[in-house]
């Protein structure tokens, strides 16, 4: 069965249907369909008040979070990059910021962004490189709160199963950060539907 899923994997990646021909109300959304259902089940279930992502480019996934708050009716969105897209979606709760991830004027801004006691879940999808994503996990890792998420996307590169000549990238940052931090643990249960782009990549915060 690992055998068939993991072809099927690598059949479904290459078609790219998932980053040219998918969209969510009508804004390009370069997701696996299965793993924005897992969003909405986790946004459910938190109903964070901000929710900070990492890499904007065409809007589609920030006005998918955006969607899945007003259902709860609760929270903000921020989404960061350096060179976003033109054209990007309008959501009263949703802010934009062209910056890179990990400058220091970003965290601050994102940091100010922040209430107190705010319920915070972070969504990390911009530069895909194993060191930049290691930086971006010990920087947002801290502003995550007890019991909601920290999603590092894309883990599947780099032979994971898919794009085997990609290099390090965030599986393995993933790995080194949690060979040093105790704070989270892998979600088992977001593995559920066999298929998701972000194996090993839902970072639940226990502590």
């Amino acid at each position: 069965m690992t055998d068939i899923i993991e072809e099927f994997h690598k059949y479904y990646y290459n078609s790219l249907v998932w980053a040219h021909d998918t969209k969510w109300l009508g804004t390009p959304i370069a997701k696996l369909p299965l793993d924005l259902f897992l969003y909405q089940e986790m946004i459910y279930e938190i109903k964070p008040d901000v929710i900070i992502e990492s890499g904007t480019f065409s809007g589609g996934s920030a006005l998918f979070f955006a969607s899945m708050l007003d259902l709860v009716n609760n929270g903000k969105v921020m989404s960061i990059d350096i060179s976003p897209q033109p054209n990007l979606p309008v959501h009263p709760r949703i802010t934009y910021l062209n910056a890179s991830s990990t400058a220091k004027k970003t965290l601050e801004t994102v940091t100010n962004f922040i209430n107190p006691g705010d319920k915070v879940m972070v969504n990390l999808d911009s530069d895909h490189t194993k060191d930049h994503v290691l930086n971006e996990l010990k920087l947002y890792s801290q502003l995550v709160t007890v019991g909601s998420y920290l999603i590092v996307e894309d883990t599947n590169i780099n032979g994971n199963p898919v794009y085997p000549d990609f290099g390090p990238g965030p599986m393995e940052a993933v790995d080194e950060f949690l060979q040093d931090n105790d704070q989270f643990i892998i979600d088992e249960d977001k593995h559920k539907f066999l298929l998701s782009f972000h194996p090993r990549g839902f970072l639940k915060k226990i502590k």
